[in-house]
């Protein structure tokens, strides 16, 4: 668990402050280098208009065509720089329309805000019905670790808790799957089932 609550503004400072000082010194790495590509390009004709949420300087959608959000000037910058429409705003207030995204991606950014609850009733306001989202979260909260704190988790999430969560959002897992860390001991696979909203 969390070894010290921060309210909602130490946290957004925080996080701030990392990914400021974390993408100043950063170049940009195009979507097509990661292993979510593949699946990316497959949901490209599906999803129309896009939007990708927090991404830095390591976007998984396509620069060209996506709108993208964050907190850190200098990943807007080089966004911008490189051509992509960039914008600051936080998850929680997202400075679009309803209705707006045929596909929103948000990876590894709800775990970092005070308010799950009014991240994800942005994300859900955002999308289209019928919208896909890319979503990835932090599980298991009995695994918090120093990493957890350092780079400005405010949670982790039990599987069962973040199909709650997301369902009250209008927001219904179609497939899922646990990638990233190798787990120290085996880890519970995941029900196989992208969101949509």
């Amino acid at each position: 668990m969390p070894s010290a609550v921060r309210s909602a503004g130490e946290l957004l400072d925080a996080n701030r402050r990392y990914y400021d000082s974390l993408w100043a010194g950063a170049r940009l790495v195009e979507p097509q280098r990661f292993n979510t590509w593949p699946l990316v390009q497959s949901l490209l004709p599906q999803g129309g208009s896009r939007l990708e949420v927090a991404p830095g300087l390591r976007p998984r959608l396509p620069l060209d065509g996506t709108h993208f959000v964050d907190i850190s000037m200098p990943a807007l910058v080089k966004l911008q720089g490189r051509g992509a429409s960039a914008t600051l705003s936080q998850v929680t207030s997202l400075p679009f329309a309803s209705s707006s995204f045929g596909l929103v991606c948000a990876l590894d950014i709800v775990e970092h805000v005070d308010d799950e609850d009014a991240a994800l009733s942005e994300i859900s306001r955002v999308a289209k019905p019928r919208a896909l989202l890319l979503l990835s979260v932090p599980l298991h909260p009995a695994r918090w670790s120093p990493f957890d704190e350092f780079v400005g988790h405010r949670r982790r999430y039990e599987p069962d808790r973040l199909w709650k969560k997301l369902a009250q959002h209008r927001l219904a897992v179609e497939r899922s799957a646990v990638f990233g860390i190798s787990c120290i001991r085996p880890c519970a696979p995941l029900r196989e089932t992208a969101l949509a909203s």
